[in-house]
């Protein structure tokens, strides 16, 4: 399948990345969020990772102004999606909010449109039972940040056609990432590791174990982790985190998921990791430290 024009749909962390990298792959990419200043915010985020990217060499002035041509941004949903070869959805983890979001995009778009969910653990099956057009609905998990991580997990459910799975591993292919192909169960392969792995960094920590900056090196230095769990979790946002937890709790009925009780003292106190300037290490500033009023 030829794609010439992409709509992203939610102008957040993940859904400005996967914007930037849609526009960095040629595809003429428009931006849709209904609040303004998360759409403002969203397209500042993908214009300082240009310049910055041009300040440090790594691309030139010419590449910066020929994505940016690539790159508009909608106020108005239907605008956004109309001529849409293909629209990635990347709004927050509300299944409700998911479906109506889908049921919207099978009036708009155009028929022949591949229609993707970002969601990082709900059921794709379920976002697509809430429409007439479920063999066109694939789930398409990035990772933060887009831009420089290579993997893309692709999400088939059981009314998924094999035009749309192989339209995907096109997609992901075009766009530089390494894509995984994996059966629509709770939490995927991805998100179902990496959460238990995080919550069980949090146990250790709430039971003092280790600081957290020893727990993240042990395994960066001990098993290659790129980066540590619990810095990781403070990136990806604790509450997305803890989300998923529960969502995995419920799917499988096993409590072995359930969110420790400090990272739900964290979340409810609005200590949602980088985002927020405060998760489990303190990120004011721009700079990670140490949280003092943590175990350890």
């Amino acid at each position: 399948m030829e794609i010439n024009t992409v709509a992203v749909i939610g102008a957040g962390t993940m859904g400005a990345g996967i914007a930037q990298v849609c526009a960095q792959s040629g595809w003429d990419t428009k931006l849709h969020d209904p609040f303004p200043e998360s759409l403002a915010s969203g397209m500042a985020s993908i214009n300082a990772f240009w310049e910055k990217g041009v300040s440090l060499g790594k691309t030139s002035a010419e590449q910066r102004e020929s994505w940016s041509a690539n790159l508009t941004y909608c106020n108005d949903l239907g605008e956004a999606v109309g001529d849409a070869d293909l629209v990635i959805e990347a709004v927050p983890e509300d299944m409700d909010l998911k479906k109506g979001v889908f049921r919207s995009l099978e009036k708009l778009a155009p028929v022949h449109a591949i229609l993707a969910t970002n969601t990082s653990g709900l059921q794709i099956g379920e976002i697509a039972s809430s429409t007439e057009c479920g063999e066109r609905i694939i789930g398409l998990h990035f990772f933060n940040p887009v831009p420089i991580m290579k993997l893309l997990e692709i999400v088939r459910h059981d009314g998924c056609s094999e035009f749309t799975i192989d339209a995907a591993r096109s997609i992901g292919s075009s766009m530089g990432k390494e894509a995984i192909l994996v059966n629509d169960v709770p939490g995927f392969a991805t998100s179902r590791l990496g959460v238990v792995l995080g919550n069980e960094a949090i146990r250790m920590l709430a039971e003092g174990v280790a600081s957290a900056s020893d727990i993240d090196t042990a395994m960066r230095l001990g098993y290659r982790h790129p980066m540590g769990p619990l810095e990781l979790s403070d990136l990806v946002g604790l509450d997305v985190r803890r989300d998923i937890l529960r969502n995995l709790t419920e799917a499988f009925g096993d409590d072995r998921y359930e969110p420790h009780g400090l990272l739900e003292r964290l979340v409810s106190e609005g200590s949602l990791g980088k985002k927020s300037g405060r998760g489990v290490y303190d990120w004011s500033g721009g700079v990670k430290r140490e949280r003092d009023d943590l175990p350890m």
